[in-house]
Order: C-alpha cells, then sequence, then structure tokens
C-alpha cells in the first residue's frame, strides 16, 4: 500500500496527479481550500481522502499529516503542489496582496515537509515539490518567480538534509499549464509562443518521479513545450 497527500489537490495539476495515482492503486488524500472543489474531486472519487486545509496555515497543514496518518496508518509521499500567483509586479505591485501568496508557496511546502517527515522517514518515501520553470529562469520584477525560487532552493537543501534517511527529493519545474491558474486574469493568454503543457503531463513527470525504483532519486524535471521559452 502506497500513500501520497497531495496539496492543492483538488483541480488542475494536483487534481490530474491525484487521478492517475489513483488508478494505479494508490490511496491519496488531497488538500484544498475550497470546500466546493474538493466535495467534487470526492464524489467523483470517493476512494480518495479530502481536506479542506490552507496550505499558508501551519496548523492547517499539520492537522492534514494527521489525519491522513489516521486514515490509512502510514504516508510515503507527499506532493507539495499548493500554489498561486498574485500576477503583479514589484512596480505595479500590491504588497498586501504578496502576503498569502508567499505564506502559500512558501511557508506552505516548508511545513509540509516538516510536518510529514518522521512519516517520510519510516516508509524511506518521495517529496515532490511543484516548482516553475519561473523559479529556474530570471523574469523582471516578478514576486510569484521570486516564490519559486524559494521552491527551488528548498528542494535542494531538503535533498542534503534527507538523502541519507533514504527519502527522494524531486523538483517539478513545469513552464505555463493550462489550469485555473490563469483565472484572475481571465484565462491564460492566447499568444503564448509554443502554447501550454497540460496539466496530465505535469501530473505524469511527478507520477514518474514518485514511482522509480526504491534507491533512484530523480533530483529535477524542468519541462515547457517545444518552442516555448519558459
Amino acid at each position: 500500500m502506497t500513500v501520497t497527500l497531495i496539496t492543492g489537490g483538488s483541480a488542475g495539476i494536483g487534481a490530474a496527479t491525484a487521478r492517475q495515482l489513483l488508478a494505479l492503486g494508490h490511496h491519496v488524500a488531497v488538500t484544498g481550500r475550497r470546500a466546493d472543489k474538493l466535495d467534487r474531486f470526492g464524489s467523483e472519487h470517493p476512494e480518495a481522502l479530502t481536506l479542506v486545509s490552507d496550505s499558508g496555515v501551519p496548523a492547517e497543514v499539520e492537522a492534514a499529516v494527521d489525519s491522513t496518518v489516521a486514515k490509512f496508518g502510514r504516508l510515503d509521499n507527499i506532493v507539495a503542489n499548493a500554489g498561486y500567483a498574485t500576477h503583479d509586479g514589484l512596480d505595479d505591485g500590491d504588497p498586501d496582496g504578496w502576503r498569502d501568496m508567499v505564506l502559500t508557496n512558501v511557508l506552505g511546502p516548508a511545513t509540509l515537509i516538516h510536518a510529514a517527515l518522521p512519516h517520510l522517514t519510516a516508509a524511506r518515501g518521495r517529496i515532490v515539490l511543484v516548482g516553475s520553470v519561473a523559479g529556474v529562469l530570471h523574469t523582471p520584477g516578478n514576486i510569484y518567480g521570486a516564490t519559486k525560487w524559494a521552491m527551488t532552493g528548498l528542494a535542494g537543501n531538503t535533498r542534503m538534509m534527507v538523502t541519507d534517511q533514504g527519502v527522494g527529493v524531486t523538483l517539478v519545474s513545469p513552464g505555463g499549464t493550462e489550469t485555473d491558474f490563469f483565472d484572475p486574469i481571465g484565462g491564460a493568454p492566447a499568444d503564448r509562443p509554443g502554447g501550454y503543457l497540460t496539466a496530465d503531463q505535469v501530473a505524469g513527470a511527478i507520477v514518474w518521479a514518485l514511482t522509480q525504483p526504491e534507491g533512484v532519486d530523480i533530483s529535477t524535471i524542468t519541462m515547457r513545450r517545444i518552442g516555448s521559452p519558459w
């Protein structure tokens, strides 16, 4: 039995990952802030554990880990997927709006690792952090990108901490992906060179990393559409 906890798992990349793992016979728990989206996912996949949880609130992240272990008796993998962008920048942005983005995109994954680590060590499991091409390429004034650069650093620092404990760490950094990420700005811009990845394509990379043989650590996956520079 393999148990995976996915944050931000009610839609987009997280939900696609959950579906692919469920199809492989894994046990899956997903978190999300919106009960309506979780209810929809849960009605389609009643075998999954759905948990209303805000990744920017440490106590709620810790409770999600505890609930997953209480339900399934163990925890083998975590996928830190929850995140969002304010779609503004250093010059024209609203610092008050950045706070929740930083808490969700940076504090959330760090808290998830902290809370899950004893279980992952016992299982010799895996950590997948969903970053972004914006976290490996510099872009002008991009605060969201800065949070994803933090994810890049978190992945490397975590790997150095846990590799001797038999825990694998993978940073998956996708380019533009067709999800609700772009909803706040009215949808994905149509003129993106090369177009967009799909949530299922990114999920396939995450599942591939999670299902590697014991002892194999896939450190970094950077993916984008052919023809897209970012």
